[in-house]
C-alpha cells in the first residue's frame, strides 16, 4: 500500500508551487502531498517529478518559469489540445534537460496554468476596464480562447488524476461531490417602502408625470392596500423549503448613491426584513458601489449589518461586481472577512477563475496565500437580460450547460438572483418560472 502523502520532487520550494499543489491535490483530488528537493525522497513511491531531470518511475510534469518567478511578467497564452481540453504552457518537447529521455507524462505546466487561472493572474496586468472599472470577461484568456464556459482546472485535475491512477493503481482520490447553493442580492430590498419622505415624494412626483399606473401602485403600497412589487422573500423561502437548497442573503448597508438604490439602514421595515432572512439562512454584506476602493466606507457598513443583526458578518460579496484584484480582496482579508462571493463576470456567466469549487486566495502582490475563501458564482441572473439581451428560454439553455460541467466536475454550483428578477408581474413571470426550474435542477 502507498504512502498517504504523494511526493512532488522539484528542484526549489515556492510559495506559488505550494498553492498550486494544494489546489490540485488537496482541494480537488483530496491527496495529502509533499515537496522535496531531494530525489532520494521519491525513489520507490508514487512520485511527480515537477523538473526537467530524469527520474525513474517518477511521473513527470515538465516545468515553465511560472513558479519559480517573483511579480507579474507577461504571459503567452498559446492553447492546444489535449483530451479534447484546451491547454496552455505547453512542454517543450525536449524530454530532459539533455534532450534525451521521454517525454512528460503530460503535455503541459498543470500547475503553472491552473495557478494562472485561480490566482487571476491576468487581472494583475494592464487592461482596458468597463465603464465601472471591473475587468470585463472579453478581455480574458478563458473568453478570449473559448473556453470560459468550462471548469478548465477540475477537468484538467480529473485527468491527472486518471493518468496517476493508471500509474500507481493503489492511489486513493477522494473527489468531493457536486453541489449547489442559491445567493440572493437584495439590491433594491422594496420598489416603494422604506424609502424616506425625500425620496417617496420625488418618485411619487415622477410617477406622476411619467407613468400614471405606477404613481397608483405606489400609493396602494404605501396606504397598505398592496403588496410591495419587489417584496418577493416570502415566495423565495417557500422555494428554498420545498427544493432543499442552500442559500445564502446579502444586504446593502451603503448610503444612498446613482448605483446604491437600498434604503437607509435605519429604517424599520428594512431592518425587520433583514432580521427575518438573517435568522433563517446565512448572510453577509453587500458593500456599496464606493466602498470596493474605501475602506472607511466598507468598515462602516460591515458594522451597521453586525448591529442589525447582532452578530460578526464573516461573508461578502460586492455590489455590480464591482472589485479591483489585488485591491478589494487585500481590503476585506485586512478587514476580518473571510468569504467572498464575488468571483465571477457582471458581464458574461461561465467560470472566472476557470474553476468551479471555493479556493483560497493568493496574493501575488505579497507572493503568499491566504486565508481568505473565494467561492465562484457561474452566472447572474442579470447577466442574461441586462448584457446579452436574452429571455428565460435561452438564459435556460446556458443554464443548463453550466449545470452540467459543475457536476461533471464535481464542483459547487452558484447562482446568483435578485428578488427584483423574479417579481409577480408580467415581466418578471418567465424569470419566476426559470428560476423555479433551476433550483429544482440544480439539486445534488
Amino acid at each position: 500500500m502507498y504512502p498517504a502523502v504523494i511526493k512532488i520532487y522539484s528542484e526549489k520550494k515556492t510559495p506559488r508551487l505550494s498553492y498550486s499543489a494544494e489546489l490540485i491535490f488537496g482541494n480537488i483530488m483530496g491527496l495529502g502531498w509533499e515537496i522535496v528537493t531531494d530525489t532520494d525522497m521519491i525513489r520507490g513511491i508514487p512520485a511527480v517529478n515537477y523538473s526537467r531531470r530524469i527520474i525513474p518511475g517518477s511521473f513527470r510534469v515538465e516545468p515553465c518559469s511560472l513558479l519559480f518567478e517573483k511579480g507579474i511578467i507577461p504571459q503567452e497564452i498559446q492553447i492546444r489540445d489535449w483530451k479534447g481540453l484546451p491547454v496552455f504552457f505547453s512542454a517543450s518537447g525536449s524530454g530532459s534537460v539533455s534532450g534525451i529521455g521521454p517525454e512528460p507524462d503530460i503535455p503541459f505546466d498543470i500547475f503553472a496554468a491552473s495557478f494562472y487561472l485561480v490566482s487571476r493572474y491576468e487581472e494583475y496586468q494592464d487592461y482596458r476596464p468597463d465603464r465601472h472599472g471591473r475587468f470585463p470577461a472579453s478581455v480574458s484568456a478563458a473568453y478570449r480562447h473559448g473556453f470560459l464556459n468550462i471548469p478548465v482546472v477540475d477537468l484538467w485535475a480529473g485527468e491527472l488524476a486518471k493518468a496517476l491512477g493508471r500509474k500507481y493503481p493503489e492511489l486513493k482520490f477522494s473527489f468531493r461531490k457536486y453541489n449547489a447553493l442559491l445567493t440572493v442580492d437584495t439590491d433594491q430590498p422594496f420598489a416603494y417602502l422604506g424609502k424616506g419622505i425625500v425620496r417617496t415624494a420625488g418618485g411619487l412626483l415622477r410617477n406622476l408625470l411619467h407613468d400614471p399606473r405606477k404613481a397608483a401602485e405606489r400609493i396602494r403600497v404605501l396606504t397598505g392596500k398592496a403588496k410591495d412589487p419587489f417584496d418577493v422573500y416570502d415566495y423565495i423561502l417557500r422555494n428554498i423549503s420545498e427544493k432543499e437548497t442552500d442559500a445564502i442573503f446579502f444586504f446593502p448597508t451603503g448610503n444612498f448613491s446613482k448605483y446604491d438604490r437600498n434604503p437607509h439602514w435605519r429604517n424599520r421595515k428594512y431592518r425587520r426584513l433583514i432580521r427575518k432572512l438573517g435568522n433563517m439562512h446565512a448572510s453577509g454584506m453587500h458593500p456599496s458601489y464606493p466602498a470596493s476602493e474605501d475602506t472607511g466606507r466598507f468598515r462602516s457598513e460591515r458594522e451597521r449589518l453586525d448591529r442589525i443583526l447582532n452578530r460578526r458578518i464573516m461573508i461578502s460579496r460586492f455590489h455590480f461586481i464591482r472589485m479591483k484584484i489585488p485591491e478589494a480582496y487585500r481590503m476585506i482579508y485586512g478587514e476580518g472577512i473571510s468569504e467572498d462571493y464575488s468571483m465571477g463576470y457582471p458581464d458574461h456567466p461561465g467560470f472566472r477563475a476557470g474553476i468551479a469549487r471555493p479556493f483560497l486566495f493568493y496574493d501575488l502582490t505579497g507572493e503568499k496565500q491566504t486565508d481568505l475563501k473565494i467561492i465562484p458564482f457561474q452566472y447572474m441572473d442579470s447577466t442574461f437580460y441586462h448584457y446579452m439581451n436574452l429571455g428565460p428560454p435561452e438564459a435556460e439553455e446556458i443554464i443548463v450547460r453550466l449545470m452540467d460541467e459543475t457536476r461533471k466536475a464535481g464542483g459547487l454550483f452558484v447562482s446568483l438572483w435578485h428578488n427584483t428578477t423574479i417579481t409577480a408581474t408580467a415581466e418578471g413571470r418567465g424569470w419566476r418560472k426559470l428560476f423555479e426550474k433551476m433550483l429544482a435542477m440544480q439539486k445534488p
